[in-house]
């Protein structure tokens, strides 16, 4: 006999426990299916910022804004990939999922009220307020059920320990230099190995993981089934309509619908080499689950599946770390690109992009500027004062050792830019002149080539205490290091094609009853473009918002 619920929804990511959340809030009977043994997805390991313009918190500090302003923006940032009725429906959704999760549900939010977009040149970018974060949250409050949330990344915690973009983060990388800095991040420490030594993992939760644990929670109190270990194999349709899902073992029953949030295709290997640029190179950072099961099973009764977007996925810088015990993973560059003191270069020595700009743009400028035949990859270069302020990839800032990281070649250290030219295989002299020419203009706080340090969001990426530009010091002070980084990406922008409300549409352009997909699964609303941090999580609870209000009206 099959079991018989409202809602079936497929994957446990942002976008999934968005649909599920909403739908039991609204009376729905919701089953969450996981194939993994953890919840979370992608979602759980991310910074865990969410662009939603026009939120709830914002204006209660005060940010308001006129809707027009962010259209304008994305109009300009999209172009001919503007898509007005999901571009409509997202920004007209986005704070409803906002208040309404911060009010009816556990999952809270504090504000990026200083957080600006990306293209800060364009009309309409926003200078702050258009972010969400998950506030920080204590594990205990999940109880025992604090094993079903996936465990974040080595390479971006502190001994599994998250630290948050802003205050927190600021703090631990200070803390060598102030009083108050090194008070806090001692606490935290301390409170953290104290975790470790009773519960066996963090549970001072921030960024993805407070995200996750959060919506475990509203979705628990709201007596959603949470299930994991479960594959499904088929969609199950009636008269045209998608009224269930089959496992391998039982067959489930969805009256109001079945919405597909499984995560994209990161890992499906064909169509990552029909897509993906530089295939063979690329390093994904989502979860290893992430095989394009959605997809398969959307095409598999009619969907339409699109790669019309600029770029397949959402890019990032990443480099290959290789852990004691031979343990791989990868790092993605997002916090030290923007700071003074750091460049790019390919294998010719040449700088090739701003570095501070977005971590989306710096793969797109890497894949145009790396001649064909040649490896898809660069180099960061710093000098000493920056490794040991900043850091630099997986290496973290004084007093945090970096001989380890070194000699497991992860790290290449040289006594002049000429020795780090021999360890690396970039050409010694072009690299000698590149810095020649950055140094002299950076000592006047200019970047007359790539214009580094010009607009809110590159400042914001840079120090403050560095002027006359935050984001821009000369490379001087021996021993040199760089680190390879490669493409890579969070997840995909490639997809099933979607209405604005969330509803899966065949090659008519029809919607299908009864299916809806979010997240990663679903076509990007930004036609693959990247204007803002935060631009995956957003949607991904925005449109699990709209799929799942959208399920329980049809379904009263």
């Amino acid at each position: 006999m099959a079991e018989a619920y409202d809602l079936i929804v497929l994957g446990s990511g942002a976008a999934g426990l968005s649909a599920a959340v909403t739908a039991a809030h609204h009376g729905l009977s919701v089953a969450l299916l996981e194939k993994a043994p953890v919840l979370g997805g992608t979602s759980a390991w991310s910074g865990g910022w969410i662009w939603a313009p026009g939120n709830e918190i914002a204006r209660r500090a005060g940010m308001t804004e006129d809707r027009a302003l962010p259209r304008l923006y994305l109009q300009g940032v999209l172009g001919d990939r503007f898509d007005a009725p999901r571009v409509d429906a997202f920004l007209a959704a986005a704070p409803q999922m906002v208040e309404f999760f911060d009010t009816q549900t556990a999952l809270q939010f504090d504000g990026g009220l200083p957080i600006p977009d990306t293209y800060g040149d364009l009309r309409g970018a926003g200078t702050g307020g258009r972010s969400v974060i998950a506030k920080p949250y204590d594990g205990r409050q999940l109880g025992r059920e604090i094993a079903l949330l996936r465990e974040p990344l080595p390479e971006t915690t502190l001994r599994g320990m998250t630290i948050q973009a802003g205050p927190d983060l600021k703090a631990f990388m200070t803390a060598t230099r102030s009083v108050r800095s090194f008070g806090y991040v001692a606490g935290r420490i301390t409170r953290h190995m104290a975790d470790l030594a009773i519960h066996r993992r963090a549970m001072q939760l921030r960024n993805g993981s407070a995200l996750i644990a959060r919506l475990i929670r509203s979705a628990l109190d709201l007596r959603v089934d949470l299930r994991t270990f479960v594959t499904v194999t088929g969609l199950i349709r009636t008269d045209g309509r998608v009224t269930g899902v089959q496992t391998a073992t039982r067959t489930l029953t969805a009256r109001a619908g079945v919405v597909i949030a499984t995560g994209g295709f990161p890992h499906d290997p064909v169509l990552r080499e029909d897509l993906m640029p530089r295939n063979a190179e690329h390093i994904s950072l989502a979860v290893p689950t992430a095989t394009g099961d959605g997809a398969r099973l959307i095409k598999a009764v009619g969907g339409a599946f699109s790669a019309d977007v600029a770029a397949p996925a959402a890019y990032c810088p990443v480099s290959r770390a290789v852990w004691p015990g031979g343990r791989e993973g990868g790092f993605p560059h997002i916090i030290e690109r923007g700071k003074p003191g750091l460049i790019g270069v390919l294998a010719d020595g040449r700088r090739f992009c701003n570095e501070g700009l977005g971590y989306h743009d710096y793969v797109r400028a890497m894949l145009s500027a790396v001649p064909v035949g040649q490896p898809a990859r660069s180099w960061l270069i710093c000098d000493h004062r920056f490794i040991r302020r900043y850091g630099l990839g997986i290496v973290r800032p004084a007093p945090m050792p970096l001989g380890g990281w070194v000699r497991s070649g992860y790290l290449k250290r040289g006594v002049s830019l000429t020795d780090l030219a021999a360890v690396t295989g970039i050409d010694a002299a072009g690299l000698a002149r590149t810095v020649k020419t950055f140094n002299s203009h950076a000592a006047q706080g200019k970047d007359p080539r790539f214009g580094r340090g010009t607009t809110p969001y590159m400042r914001l990426q840079g120090d403050p205490e560095q002027r006359p530009n935050p984001c821009l010091a000369p490379i001087v002070n021996a021993p040199f290091y760089a680190v390879e980084v490669l493409p890579g990406s969070f997840g995909t922008l490639a997809g099933i094609t979607t209405d604005p409300q969330a509803r899966v549409l065949d090659a008519a352009g029809a919607p299908i009853p009864g299916l809806y997909a979010a997240g990663a699964d679903a076509l990007s609303v930004f036609g693959g473009h990247y204007p803002a941090g935060g631009i995956n999580l957003g949607p991904a609870l925005t449109f699990g918002f709209i799929a799942g209000r959208h399920a329980a009206k049809g379904a009263s």
